[in-house]
């Protein structure tokens, strides 16, 4: 039965221990925990519809427990563990936590979720048949049916979790239940995956998603911008060699903002007359 992992089979009863059930499709056997599975499983049950999956030793198993994911379904499931050049397990609700590949993760480990963020994934087997557990792809969230967003949700605050990550942007599904893109230029740093963000609609598109921003509003984006100016002079000897004819892409790698927000934070230094301009350099 390795090959049914992850799935729901009705299985007979073949033998029954204390504390384990053997149970049998005719062909194979799987043993069953009774005190893991459940508390109420009728011991005059003959025939039982159970989860299969892969013990701690990789031997298949069953439970009573039937989790919400599984091989043919989706379903949130919590980050417990996060490993290294390994992967992150999640919990699908049964006492073995599920790997989900690093193969199946962002590259850079510093955007893959924590423990306590949460994935969309289904279950299925890998060519070496472990059982894994893998995130919804953009095709799949699609399938799901978004909500359609009106223009009467532009401006308005939203919040969500991050299913997809890019270069170029990041997608959400809002708690409303849009799908929500998050553009680059609209972040200060790329959210995890399976993160809670929250922002604010800025576009609604014709096809009822949305956009959104998670960075403030202008008037509020100058004074914390400039605050990150100030915080990077007092760490590099009240200088900073930046202005408003330095390389876009060098601006947003230092303060991860635009060129533009960058050039409204200096300015608003300036006139403040928290900084001064002297041979090129910006000096508290």
């Amino acid at each position: 039965m390795k090959d049914k992992a992850g799935t729901i089979q009705s299985l007979r009863v073949k033998e029954k221990k204390r504390q384990t059930w053997i149970l049998t499709d005719g062909a194979s056997d799987v043993t069953m925990d009774v005190e893991k599975s459940a508390e109420n499983i009728d011991p005059s049950l003959q025939q039982l519809d159970v989860f299969l999956y892969q013990d701690k030793k990789g031997e298949v198993a069953a439970t009573f427990a039937i989790p919400t994911v599984r091989r043919d379904q989706y379903d949130w499931a919590e980050v417990v563990d996060v490993i290294p050049n390994l992967g992150v397990f999640v919990d699908i609700g049964i006492d073995k936590e599920i790997l989900v590949s690093k193969d199946d993760l962002p590259l850079y480990e510093s955007v893959w979720p924590k423990a306590g963020d949460f994935l969309y994934v289904c279950l299925d087997l890998d060519k070496r048949n472990r059982l894994l557990a893998i995130p919804a792809t953009e095709d799949v969230f699609t399938s799901e049916n978004f909500l359609y967003a009106s223009n009467d949700v532009l401006h308005k605050s939203v919040s969500g979790r991050i299913y997809r990550t890019s270069k170029e942007g990041s997608v959400m599904l809002t708690d409303d239940g849009y799908r929500g893109f998050i553009h680059h230029t609209e972040r200060k740093e790329e959210p995890r995956l399976g993160q809670i963000v929250q922002g604010r609609i800025i576009d609604v598109k014709t096809d009822g998603s949305v956009n959104v921003s998670l960075r403030p509003l202008k008037q509020n984006s100058i004074t914390e911008d400039a605050a990150s100016l100030l915080t990077y002079m007092e760490a590099n000897e009240g200088m900073m060699p930046f202005d408003d004819k330095s390389n876009p892409e060098e601006i947003r790698a230092t303060f991860h903002i635009s060129k533009a927000a960058f050039k409204r934070a200096l300015g608003h230094l300036l006139k403040e007359k928290k900084v001064e301009q002297k041979n090129g350099n910006n000096l508290l």
